[in-house]
């Protein structure tokens, strides 16, 4: 397979590194890729189309945009703000549907959409879970719950268009050093000073019962979306992860802190508190969230797309710490880039 790849989201930090990708491909003749605004990145066989899809008024012009391609990417997501869940339900669900039904009334033959590791049920932080685990999600948390319930209506757009090649991307968390300010911002909130992500500066480290999650590097995920674009036996789901696993002692020797057992409560309080006084925007029903999602095992798209991750979580997280240090980005709107303190 060759051709158009369309990108919706495709300003972000998973949608730049995935048009760099494609582009780097010379079965790509082009891509569009898709954003609320366009950037002041060019990079090469790229055209940009402004759309918020959000706004009903975009469906037409999707189907538009994706009439002639030979696969779309769907990447499009706004976390923010947490405070407001029915407006990113508008952009992620309602947004994500318009996506769904323009792939197939504009008749593209393959559908890449972005889930996450935020779509599967509470699971285990001692083993690796397959693609078959539940994908229910954590109720009470709006990322989650997004994620999970776009999981069944793409179960239901599988049975509708049995003749759409649909994959189901369900990678661990993503960072580059390009991403660093935007997920500060996002997270962290923008007078996070990028001194705390130098080494030494906390003395320790909350070690929390549940705090294990997996890491990834944005650009080694791109590559398994280019896979999975171009090739015509790529279908279903497929977990994307690099080890090692991280907790707080792994990153208790990266920060040079000492770890400090915790309970999950005081944490959460402590989050809570601070999101109600709209200091922080990551909400405690995300935290809960991560407490317990499962950890991945990414051997069918090792086995299928023949995908391997080429940096470990390790030296994933120590460039996006040097990223927040330098308050690094990219010519993009949601990339840009900003030294805080």
């Amino acid at each position: 397979m060759s051709g158009r790849i369309v990108v919706t989201g495709a300003t972000g930090n998973v949608g730049t590194s995935v048009v760099r990708a494609l582009t780097g491909d010379p079965a790509v003749t082009s891509v569009t890729g898709i954003a609320r605004r366009v950037p002041e990145w060019r990079p090469e066989r790229t055209e940009w189309k402004a759309l918020d899809l959000a706004r009903g008024e975009s469906a037409a012009r999707l189907v538009e945009v994706f009439r002639g391609a030979d696969a779309v990417v769907h990447l499009a997501w706004a976390f923010q703000p947490t405070h407001d869940p029915v407006t990113t339900w508008r952009t992620n669900v309602l947004g994500s549907l318009r996506v769904f039904e323009a792939v197939a009334a504009a008749g593209v033959p393959a559908l890449v959409h972005a889930s996450s590791v935020g779509a599967y049920s509470p699971g285990p932080k001692d083993r690796e879970v397959d693609e078959s685990w539940p994908t229910h999600g954590w109720p009470d948390a709006a990322y989650t719950r997004e994620k999970s319930y776009l999981e069944r209506a793409l179960d239901a757009f599988e049975r509708e268009h049995p003749r759409i090649r649909v994959v189901r991307m369900r990678p661990a968390f993503l960072f580059k050093k390009e991403s660093a300010s935007e997920q500060r911002r996002i997270f962290g909130g923008k007078f996070l000073p990028g001194a705390v992500a130098r080494p030494g500066v906390l003395p320790f480290l909350p070690d929390v019962p549940g705090l294990r999650v997996q890491a990834l590097h944005t650009d080694d995920a791109a590559e398994a979306y280019r896979i999975a674009a171009l090739s015509a036996d790529a279908r279903g789901p497929f977990n994307l992860a690099a080890g090692p696993p991280l907790d707080a002692q792994v990153l208790g020797r990266m920060f040079g802190a000492r770890p400090v057992r915790v309970p999950a409560g005081a944490v959460r309080a402590a989050i809570a508190a601070a999101w109600r006084m709209r200091v922080l925007p990551a909400s405690p029903h995300l935290f809960d969230a991560v407490l317990r999602v499962p950890l991945l095992d990414s051997g069918r798209a090792r086995d299928v797309l023949g995908w391997r991750p080429t940096r470990d979580a390790e030296s994933v997280v120590e460039e996006f710490l040097a990223g927040m240090r330098e308050g690094a980005g990219q010519a993009t709107a949601p990339l840009r880039g900003r030294l805080v303190g």
